[in-house]
């Protein structure tokens, strides 16, 4: 009885072990990449820049950098935490300026990301999407507006633009909201700039 106890014990702890998130921490690499589930929830903090998101067919969450000038990226530090099916990815630190991020996910994501300045760009994401840039350019390629039960976008100072919703605006205050019969959601938010929903 004692033994089939001490075994219960060890299996209940080996369990809890396999469940616990795991961090990935790596700083001055060009190149990250880790496995990354289809379906999965990817949060991700990014610092400014150029940054390109884009869905891809494999099981992969891959991040590459560059800057003008070499060995910029020797204080870029890329921190990853695995949470269930999905984790959250944090990049920072690197060169001021004309900095560069290139990010691959599973075409089959859902998408939580906040930038504070520069231009943002997703396309090929088949998932749900909420995105907030504090001031810069974000273009989302969204797909068919039908796929999506819900959809708002603003801006505090911009443009807001789609061709597919029909959707031309600018000045102060402007803001977006359409429910559909889908199943995906899609915020988008900068405070000062530009929204393009393709």
């Amino acid at each position: 009885m004692f033994r089939a106890a001490v075994v219960m014990v060890l299996l209940a702890s080996a369990a809890a072990l396999a469940e616990a998130p795991q961090v990935i921490t790596e700083k001055g690499k060009d190149h990250f990449e880790t496995v990354f589930s289809p379906g999965g929830r990817l949060q991700l903090e990014v610092r400014s820049g150029d940054v390109h998101i884009s869905g891809t067919g494999s099981d992969r969450l891959s991040v590459r950098y560059e800057g003008a000038k070499g060995g910029e990226i020797d204080e870029v530090e890329v921190r990853f935490q695995r949470a269930g099916a999905g984790g959250s990815l944090k990049i920072s630190g690197g060169p001021r300026n004309d900095f560069h991020i290139r990010i691959e996910v599973p075409r089959e994501s859902a998408l939580h990301v906040r930038m504070s300045f520069g231009a943002l760009e997703i396309e090929q994401v088949h998932g749900s999407k909420d995105v907030e840039v504090y001031a810069g350019q974000l273009n989302i390629d969204m797909g068919n507006p039908t796929d999506y039960a819900h959809i708002d976008a603003s801006v505090t100072t911009g443009a807001l633009n789609s061709g597919p919703l029909g959707l031309s605006k600018g000045g102060l205050f402007r803001s977006f909201k359409k429910e559909g019969p889908g199943k995906y959601r899609l915020h988008a938010h900068v405070g000062s700039g530009e929204i393009n929903l393709r």
